[in-house]
């Protein structure tokens, strides 16, 4: 395997990314600085990343239906929950793709291989993501078209979103909402719907490219197919 997909499949970053940490003089291989993006790393062969080991283990992707109250990281420096207390059973080092907050809940997705998870979050993927809102207020056309429309939130311009507006409780003033973006900044759905002046109350994903979490209670985590993982990159290939 070549050395720069070596590296991206075992996390340490893109191909791009971990050319750049070759040219720059900080991997070896057997002790021996690498300068050749063309290596082909074989069996046996000891890659190391500024003095650490690298290990590229068989990639697996699973997907985790994310209760709320968890940490979508490896470890918490605040001894908090993450997500890997959900996933004692898993031996391999994986860790999530992109994150989701504390206080949301649904569907997440974690691997150990760097190249998928950068095809799964940069921007230009397009990969869509489904998100459910509950938020405060009355959704409406008119607060809501500012979102299909493309808005610069903090300094940072977002692309337009598609929704639904799915249920609308008058007496409780909250309505229901479903949102589509293909983006992932960080608080990205909470600032949108914030915004439009509608405060997000709760906050869960349920759609991920072509997956859903059909089936799978909240808590629980499911290894994904050959074919589910296909389906993935071919729709981030495809825009």
């Amino acid at each position: 395997m070549r050395i720069n997909k070596y590296l991206a499949h075992a996390g340490v970053a893109s191909r791009r990314k971990a050319e750049e940490l070759i040219l720059a003089g900080k991997v070896t291989v057997n002790n021996v600085p690498m300068t050749n993006l063309g290596y082909q790393v074989s069996t046996g062969d000891i890659v190391e990343v500024n003095g650490v080991a690298v290990y590229n283990e068989e990639p697996v992707y699973y997907l985790l239906n994310k209760p709320r109250g968890y940490i979508s990281s490896v470890s918490d420096d605040k001894g908090r929950q993450t997500v890997m207390d959900l996933m004692p059973q898993v031996k391999e080092r994986i860790y999530p793709v992109g994150r989701l907050d504390w206080d949301t809940s649904g569907l997440l997705l974690l691997t150990n291989d760097g190249e998928f998870t950068n095809m799964m979050t940069h921007p230009r993927h397009g990969v869509d993501k489904v998100y459910v809102a509950k938020v405060e207020g009355q959704a409406n056309k008119e607060n809501l078209r500012p979102l299909t429309l493309g808005m610069t939130i903090e300094g940072k311009k977002v692309s337009p979103a598609r929704y639904e507006i799915i249920k609308q409780e008058k007496t409780k003033n909250h309505s229901i909402v479903s949102l589509t973006i293909h983006e992932g900044q960080n608080h990205q759905v909470k600032k949108m719907f914030a915004a439009a002046g509608l405060p997000v109350q709760k906050l869960s994903r349920i759609q991920y490219g072509t997956l859903t979490l059909d089936g799978l209670p909240t808590g629980q985590f499911r290894r994904l197919s050959k074919k589910e993982v296909s389906q993935l990159i071919n729709s981030a290939q495809g825009n």
